[in-house]
């Protein structure tokens, strides 16, 4: 999902709560974000959704490596050294702009000296293993 998708679905929520404002007389609604979400973005389980939700993990974790490389002091190039690749790659990695793999994640959180645990759901409990 691009940011703009993202954009229009909150000019959209933006502009439904401007036209509950011009109602004066009208109680107004309240909307939950999966409410929102189901209406701009699309119902959980959709390809949309899900593209969404995978994309805002991915965009949450290189939010989160940037933190922790600032926490400990450590310049982009430092990082690609400790773990053997260039600046831009951690770059990237941090601003979400390439597919990244999962063992050069778990690199970066070893060089920051931080540790990661995963937590898997399974939203479909009727999986049947042959």
């Amino acid at each position: 999902m691009e940011t703009n998708d993202l954009l229009w679905a909150n000019l959209k929520y933006f502009e439904l709560k401007k036209k509950q404002n011009e109602n004066e007389d009208k109680e107004l609604e309240m909307f939950t974000l999966d409410q929102i979400k189901d209406e701009f973005i699309g119902e959980i389980g959709t390809e949309k959704r899900t593209l969404y939700e995978q994309e805002l993990q991915i965009e949450i974790l290189g939010d989160l490596i940037k933190k922790v490389r600032l926490e400990r002091k450590m310049t982009q190039q430092e990082l690609g050294k400790l773990i053997g690749v260039q600046r831009a790659q951690i770059s990237k990695l941090e601003n979400n702009t390439t597919n990244v793999t999962l063992e050069t994640i778990l690199r970066v959180i070893s060089a920051v000296k931080a540790m990661v645990n995963f937590n898997f759901e399974l939203l479909n409990s009727n999986i049947k293993i042959a």
